[in-house]
């Protein structure tokens, strides 16, 4: 076959969905995988270049089967996109060891085993591209994420560990970090959620990284991105005294501006609900933290 061939677990729902949906759309062969057959027959019903391949991907040996199964069925697999994941915010405040072990068992091992099961393919291919899906969750430490912050930064590391590993094969591998989506799984989020988007949003900037682009990481939405990328690199005192607040303020009403001040050449302005930032290199007195965000500060679903 003449055309190139994406593999999409998480595929059922969300973003896999909406991402498998896409590329069918630009003519692709698209294979889907994800524990619910049901949802997956639905939507290879509405196109007919979109073939089901069910999967739990903590099951080893099923994801070799499958990947298998997909080789022999398109003669090839151009790109792996592998966005299984799992998030139950009432699970999330304590630390419930089994859930923890639970959602490492999905998000991060379950993409470790498809990993594992075209590592050989790809590095003798030596072309292609291995996608990991993470979320800006794994940037940093937040409150109320025991398990799903952890495992996604997991994932960051891992993403950039098999960045060196695959690149000497000549194989792509990129991280994928959505901001918030609406998906199944946010939509168990009880708070407001900054900057949403749909996950045809996604699946657009997903596919013009993966096709159009070379980047490691496609990151997405950029005005929420940029705000966490520069949390993310302040020093430990600043940013556990700026979650802090927040954590302190969360059920109060506030602006919808986040501001941080340094002492010494730093000021962010950084509206959090719409789409205007401002840096500017200011002298300022003794860190604070005037904040407005959402009514908690929880991990962030992709």
């Amino acid at each position: 076959m003449n055309k190139k061939t994406i593999w999409i677990t998480g595929g059922s729902t969300g973003i896999g969905k909406a991402l498998a949906i896409k590329f069918a759309k630009e003519g692709w062969n698209v294979a889907i995988s994800a524990r619910r057959e049901n949802l997956l027959k639905e939507t290879c019903g509405e196109h007919e270049n979109i073939s089901s391949f069910p999967l739990d991907v903590t099951d080893k040996n099923k994801c070799k089967e499958v990947f298998q199964n997909i080789v022999d069925t398109f003669q090839g697999v151009d790109i792996c996109f592998f966005s299984t994941g799992t998030w139950d915010p009432k699970k999330e405040k304590d630390i419930d060891v089994e859930q923890i072990e639970n959602v490492f068992k999905v998000n991060f091992f379950g993409t470790l085993n498809s990993i594992k099961a075209v590592e050989k393919y790809f590095k003798d291919r030596k072309s292609g591209t291995i996608t990991i899906v993470s979320s800006i969750a794994g940037y940093r430490g937040l409150p109320n994420s025991t398990g799903y912050g952890p495992s996604k930064s997991a994932l960051n590391n891992l993403a950039e560990s098999l960045y060196f590993d695959f690149g000497r094969s000549n194989v792509r591998v990129c991280l994928v970090s959505p901001g918030f989506i609406k998906t199944p799984m946010t939509d168990k989020n009880d708070f407001k959620m900054p900057f949403l988007k749909t996950s045809e949003y996604a699946a657009e900037k997903i596919y013009d990284g993966l096709v159009n682009k070379n980047s490691f990481e496609i990151h997405f939405p950029k005005s929420l991105t940029t705000i966490l990328k520069v949390l993310s690199f302040l020093p430990n005192k600043i940013y556990f005294g700026l979650i802090g607040k927040l954590t302190k303020y969360q059920k109060k009403k506030r602006s919808s501006c986040l501001k941080i001040q340094s002492s010494k050449v730093i000021f962010i302005s950084l509206p959090l609900t719409g789409t205007n930032k401002t840096y500017s290199n200011l002298k300022a007195g003794p860190y604070e933290y005037p904040l407005a965000l959402p009514t908690t500060s929880p991990a962030v679903p992709s």
